[in-house]
C-alpha cells in the first residue's frame, strides 16, 4: 500500500512502454540496440515524468545486464567510485554485458564529479545512461558528453497521458478492485503538466480519498481534492514563470527582502539553480548595467561558483549576489542602446563601412583609400580627435542615453566634454 501507484505500474518492458515511439518503435535507436545487444553510453534528456528512469530499467532488464542506479542529488565522488569498483568485479564485464550504470539528474553532478566517470565510460566498465531536464550541451562536460549518445525525450501527448490513466485503473492492483470512470480528464491533465509520474500521483489521491468503491472522475473534484494536497510549485508550469517572474521583478525594483522570499520559494520548490544563476547573469546587464558595471562581475563569479558547488551551499552564494543586485543602482541604458542600435539596422539595412574606417591590409585597399582619412586618437591630446564613426546617412544619431545614477552621470559629463554638442548629452 505505501508503494506509489507510478512505481506499482512502471512498465517492465518496451511493449508496455507508452510515447517516445521514435526510441522505442520498429527502427527506434533503443529497440535497434536491444537487438544488437550492443549499446554505447547514453543520455536521455527530456521533461519530468517522461519515462527517462523507466526506459533505463527496461534496458538493464531486457539486455540482462547488472543495473546500478544513482541519484545526483546525493551522490558523490565516492559513491560513483563504489559502483566502479563493483563493475570491475562483475562476472558480466568480459561477456559483451558490462554494467549499466544510471544517473538519475546527471546535470546537478559538479565537473569533478562527472570527470570521475570518465575512465569507467572510456573502457568499458560500465554503460553510463544519465537523465537529465536541462540541456546536457550546457550541463555535461564536452568530455563525457562525447563518449554518449544524446537522445530527446518528449512530452507526453495528451493521448498517451489518458491511455496512462486508464491502465493504471485497469492493471493497478489497488485501483482495479475500484468502478473509477474517467468522466472529465482536462484537470488532471493540466495539473499533472505532462508528468507521468505527477499524474498518476494525483489519480491515486483522487481516488483513494473516495471512501466508496464507484469512483466519478470529473475536473471539479479533481481541482477540489488537488488544491488541499499539493505543492504550487512546478518548474515546469505557470507558476515556475510567475515566480521567475516576481523574483526578477523585486530585484528590479530594489527590494532585496521580496527577492530573497522568491528566491527561497524557487530553492525549496526544487528549482535548477543554475537557471537562477543565469538570470541573475542577464538582469545585471540588463537591468543594472554600468550604474554598477562590479554587478555583472559579481553575477559571473555567482554562476562559476554555484556551478562547483551544488546545493545546499550555493543557496548562501545566490542570496549574496541577489541581495548585491537588489540593492545596486538601477540602469537599462545599455539594454535599451542595443535595441535601438537593432531597430536602425533592420530599418536603413546594410550600410556601408566608410572608407576611412576599413582595414587597408593590402596594396590594392590601400591605393582604394581604405583607411586613408583615419585619426589615430591615441596620437591626439587626451586620446581623443573628433571623427565621425557612423555610416554617412546616420551620423549624429545617439544610441545610449547615460541613465540618472552616480556612474552614468559622470558617463553623461565626459562624453559631453568630448562631443560637445553632437550628440545632445
Amino acid at each position: 500500500m505505501n508503494i506509489p501507484l507510478a512505481e506499482r505500474i512502471r512498465p517492465k518492458s518496451l511493449n508496455d512502454y507508452l510515447s517516445q515511439t521514435h526510441l522505442i518503435g520498429d527502427e527506434g535507436s533503443i529497440t535497434q540496440q536491444l537487438k544488437s545487444g550492443v549499446f554505447s553510453s547514453m543520455i536521455f534528456w527530456g521533461p519530468p515524468g517522461t519515462g527517462k528512469t523507466t526506459l533505463a530499467n527496461i534496458i538493464a532488464n531486457q539486455s540482462d545486464r547488472p543495473f546500478y542506479a544513482l541519484s545526483a542529488i546525493d551522490s558523490g565522488v565516492a559513491a560513483v567510485r563504489e559502483v566502479i569498483e563493483k563493475a570491475k568485479k562483475s562476472d558480466t564485464l568480459f561477456s559483451n554485458k558490462n554494467p549499466i550504470l544510471f544517473i538519475d539528474e546527471i546535470h546537478r553532478f559538479s565537473k569533478s564529479q562527472q570527470d570521475s566517470l570518465l575512465g569507467a565510460v572510456e573502457k568499458g566498465l560500465v554503460t553510463l545512461i544519465g537523465a537529465t531536464t536541462e540541456n546536457p550541451s550546457f550541463e555535461v562536460i564536452p568530455a563525457l558528453l562525447s563518449r554518449c549518445q544524446v537522445y530527446v525525450l518528449k512530452p507526453f501527448s495528451r493521448k498517451d497521458l489518458e491511455d496512462l490513466l486508464k491502465r493504471a485503473i485497469k492493471k493497478d492492483e489497488i485501483l482495479s478492485k475500484k468502478k473509477i470512470t474517467l468522466k472529465e480528464t482536462e484537470a488532471i491533465i493540466r495539473l499533472s503538466g505532462g508528468d507521468a509520474r505527477k499524474l498518476l500521483n494525483i489519480l491515486e489521491l483522487v481516488v483513494l480519498s473516495e471512501e466508496k468503491d464507484k469512483v466519478i472522475v470529473t475536473n471539479e473534484m479533481v481541482q477540489k481534492k488537488v488544491q488541499k494536497n499539493t505543492v504550487l510549485y512546478d518548474k515546469t508550469g505557470e507558476q515556475h514563470y510567475d515566480i521567475i517572474s516576481a523574483f526578477i521583478k523585486s530585484i528590479r525594483g530594489s527590494d532585496p527582502n521580496a527577492a530573497v522570499y522568491w528566491l527561497a520559494r524557487m530553492i525549496e520548490g526544487g528549482e535548477d539553480l543554475k537557471f537562477i544563476a543565469r538570470r541573475l547573469l542577464i538582469l545585471a546587464s540588463e537591468d543594472i548595467g554600468n550604474a554598477n558595471p562590479t554587478a555583472l562581475v559579481l553575477a559571473n563569479n555567482t554562476f562559476q561558483a554555484v556551478s562547483a558547488i551544488g546545493y545546499p551551499e550555493s543557496r548562501i552564494i545566490l542570496s549574496q549576489c541577489v541581495i548585491y543586485l537588489a540593492t545596486s543602482p538601477k540602469s537599462n541604458a545599455s539594454y535599451k542602446a542595443i535595441g535601438k542600435a537593432q531597430t536602425m539596422v533592420k530599418q536603413t539595412g546594410d550600410l556601408s563601412v566608410p572608407l576611412d574606417l576599413r582595414n587597408a591590409p593590402t596594396k590594392l585597399m590601400k591605393e582604394l583609400d581604405y583607411g586613408k582619412e583615419y585619426q589615430y586618437a591615441h596620437d591626439y591630446e587626451g586620446n581623443f580627435v573628433t571623427h565621425e564613426f557612423l555610416p554617412e546617412e546616420i551620423k549624429g544619431t545617439a544610441f545610449y542615453e547615460p541613465g540618472n545614477n552616480s556612474r552614468e552621470n559622470s558617463i553623461k559629463l565626459y562624453l559631453k566634454s568630448l562631443w560637445k554638442e553632437k550628440y545632445d548629452y
